[in-house]
């Protein structure tokens, strides 16, 4: 067996929870690899709404092992809050959740020089969510930070002290107010409830499962066009959301990988500050993110909304090695007798591209598109893809031969229900 690879391919929110809870029954393990908790993977079923931040998404099946890898960076006081939340639906939490020692821990002060940064930007800001994870990813490369294993050793609050001190000082520097006893109040009590989980070398524990003849699907957060290094910089987010990520962020081989499941809207969004080629500024936009319930899980922010841009999509296809494609809200597009696709850009100097350039931050492009019918029916009680409008059908068969990937799944609606496999497709559920 192989490691089976899920992520978005734009700028996040694509809807990769409610994938892995979709195809969770062919695997044995579930495991997050990268992000924290400005994640926000929905997930509906039963006609309840969840939304999982730093637990993966395997969580609400109970013969599934869920594993937060050492990519992750974790806020304890959101983790607490987290699997309180869970507790009504008496789910085995405690034996199948297991968080590697060597994922950071997000402190107070982290928070608090996310907001100080941010602040100290202006109208250049990023449009961070504020959950301390930019600044808690540069105290583990500089060396500086706290991992999960620390708080299992008796100079654990010494250590803390000391990184807490680092921290006050750069606040103090930039002039910013703050109140830190309650929250680091709350720290504590929830360093002490995380001692009650299972704190493993996570490495071992997935090469081992594995070894074993294991299914195990890596679930990323955000999206590709967010990755620290391949996004549009710096309106990224601070971890490796590509396939390569997954490598890094559990500890497996490259030659371990199988399929890359690649999940885009059929549209556009985007939270935050950042360059955003299709983005649309009219009425169209707006009728797009209504339709979309276009808010933020995690902040509740309204997302841009576009159509679909085909060369960040070839681009994000490639750097992963996308196997497969999943559409997600092809229902929202049920109400707009003309759909469009971004086909190429048109630079500043008139020239035309196909690929993403390294300028994206600091020049106009301006989206050539292609025009489709709309298909302007609903599609509620579509279980086969054959079934699908045929308009649906050549949107989508455009999409596949552009890209040379089949398009497996299509999401017509939140619910898990509401998800239609293609016949031929490589996924067993």
């Amino acid at each position: 067996m192989k490691i089976d690879i899920l992520l978005g391919l734009q700028w996040g929110d694509e809807g990769k929870g409610k994938i892995v809870d979709y195809l969770a029954p062919k695997y044995d393990v579930v495991a997050r690899f990268q992000g924290g908790p400005n994640a926000g993977h929905t997930l509906e079923f039963d006609g309840i709404k969840h939304v999982l931040h730093q637990i993966p998404s395997g969580i609400f099946r109970s013969n599934i092992k869920n594993i937060i890898g050492n990519g992750v960076v974790l806020d304890p006081i959101i983790f607490k809050t987290e699997i309180e939340g869970l507790d009504r639906y008496r789910l085995a939490v405690k034996e199948n959740l297991f968080i590697s020692k060597k994922t950071q821990l997000i402190l107070p002060t982290h928070r608090l020089l996310d907001a100080a940064y941010e602040k100290a930007k202006g109208e250049k800001k990023i449009g961070s969510t504020l959950k301390g994870i930019g600044p808690t990813y540069e105290d583990k490369i500089a060396r500086h930070g706290l991992r999960i294993g620390d708080i299992l050793l008796p100079n654990f609050k010494e250590k803390y002290a000391k990184l807490v001190k680092r921290h006050t000082d750069i606040l103090n520097a930039h002039s910013f107010d703050y109140e830190l006893e309650k929250s680091e109040q709350e720290f504590f009590e929830a360093v002490q409830f995380l001692k009650g989980f299972e704190l493993v070398e996570s490495e071992y524990l997935i090469n081992e499962e594995l070894s074993s003849g294991a299914g195990i699907l890596a679930e990323g957060a955000q999206g590709s066009l967010l990755d620290v290094d391949f996004g549009s910089y710096p309106f990224v987010t601070s971890s490796n959301t590509m396939a390569a990520g997954a490598c890094t962020g559990l500890g497996v081989a490259p030659a371990n990988i199988g399929e890359v499941f690649g999940i885009f809207k059929a549209y556009c969004t985007r939270v935050g500050s950042g360059p955003f080629p299709t983005e649309l500024h009219d009425r169209i936009g707006q009728e797009m993110q209504k339709e979309g319930n276009e808010f933020g899980a995690t902040t509740g922010r309204p997302r841009r909304c576009g159509w679909l841009d085909l060369p960040a999509l070839k681009y994000t296809c490639m750097i992963n090695g996308v196997t497969q494609l999943f559409m997600m809200k092809a229902d929202v597009l049920n109400i707009f007798k003309e759909i469009k696709v971004c086909t190429a850009y048109e630079l500043e100097d008139g020239s035309q591209t196909q690929i993403l350039p390294y300028e994206i931050g600091e020049t106009t492009l301006n989206p050539i598109y292609k025009t489709f019918k709309g298909w302007c029916t609903g599609l509620d009680g579509i279980n086969d893809f054959d079934e699908l409008p045929q308009a649906l059908m050549e949107y989508i068969k455009y999409i596949e031969t552009e890209l040379n990937i089949p398009i497996n799944i299509v999401s017509v609606g939140p619910d898990r229900t509401q998800t239609i496999l293609r016949n031929t497709a490589k996924v067993a559920v």
